[in-house]
């Protein structure tokens, strides 16, 4: 679902926050206020660690089960994991939670007034996952990504105190963007999880085959899949773009950096000519740079 980092080690709170290096889009920036880099990350650390249960890349030893309160012989079980961390998320909003990244979400959610459905909405897109495959259509991928992706925008716009229903409906448009441009690098890894985002509708028109997935290079009927779905997100992600003038200050610099990320991480898939079937083409730094002012112009 997200970028997958490094495999976590040791302090699990610690090892969970130092994958935001590794996403397509800035997390929590240091030129944000320290109060919203605060917030921000612990709202990350909420969504990556997740994501982390429902992908089975907890670090080794069960340090996370046990926090969780999950016996030993559970500690493999992705569904009864995320049982758990649901009803931890809870104990945010009414008692004290067990593992130390909710406690940490748990001043964030009471100094922003935060509601519990985008983080529910992220539970429940990991336990899709672990029950749904395969997707038959595009629009059956947006339901997806209204579970797996667009909570994380509703929820930077809340402790930033900016969502309006306008706002808010530009910002899925960026997150849907970001999620399909992440399903497009990762769809080697993805396969290997027995899961595929591309639209089987979408595999037929192309005549792309689960075995050309699986291959060390992509084909020309895979590249051209990969490059259908790659237009749809840089158009998601010119249709949200707007959200990014909406807003002033260092905020209207964050929004930028999430919608340069989206373009810069298209830009490296059609760089590779994309053949996403190696490993996921990544932007430079100095891509993401030019991206960013190209966004802060709304020239996109």
């Amino acid at each position: 679902m997200t970028a997958a980092g490094p495999v976590r080690t040791g302090d699990p709170e610690r090892g969970t926050l130092d994958k935001a290096a590794d996403e397509n889009f800035p997390v929590a920036p240091f030129f944000l206020p320290k109060a919203w880099r605060d917030d921000l990350m612990a709202v990350y650390g909420f969504a990556r660690l997740v994501d982390d249960i429902g992908d089975g890349d907890l670090a080794p030893g069960g340090g996370d089960a046990r926090l969780l309160g999950v016996s030993p012989e559970d500690a493999e079980d992705r569904l009864v994991l995320l049982d758990a961390f649901e009803a931890d998320l809870r104990r945010v909003f009414d008692a004290t939670p067990h593992h130390p990244l909710l406690r940490r979400l748990q001043p964030t959610v009471r100094r922003r007034e935060l509601t519990p459905e985008p983080f529910l909405g992220l539970i429940a897109a990991n336990r899709q996952d672990q029950l749904v495959k395969r997707y038959e259509t595009y629009d059956d991928l947006l339901a997806y990504c209204e579970l797996s992706a667009n909570p994380v925008g509703r929820l930077v716009l809340a402790v930033t105190g900016t969502s309006t229903p306008g706002r808010i409906r530009l910002s899925d448009s960026i997150c849907t963007a970001l999620q399909i441009v992440e399903h497009l690098q990762d769809v080697a890894e993805d396969l290997g999880r027995d899961r595929i985002y591309l639209p089987a509708e979408d595999m037929k028109r192309f005549h792309v085959q689960e075995a050309d997935l699986a291959r060390k290079t992509a084909g020309a009927s895979v590249r051209a899949l990969v490059a259908y779905e790659a237009q749809r997100a840089r158009d998601l992600l010119n249709e949200g773009a707007p959200l990014v003038g909406s807003v002033h200050g260092r905020l209207k610099l964050l929004l930028a950096g999430f919608v340069a990320g989206g373009r810069a991480a298209v830009h490296a898939i059609a760089a590779a000519e994309y053949d996403v079937l190696p490993g996921p083409p990544k932007p430079g730094k100095g891509r993401l740079l030019r991206e960013v002012g190209v966004t802060l112009r709304g020239e996109g």
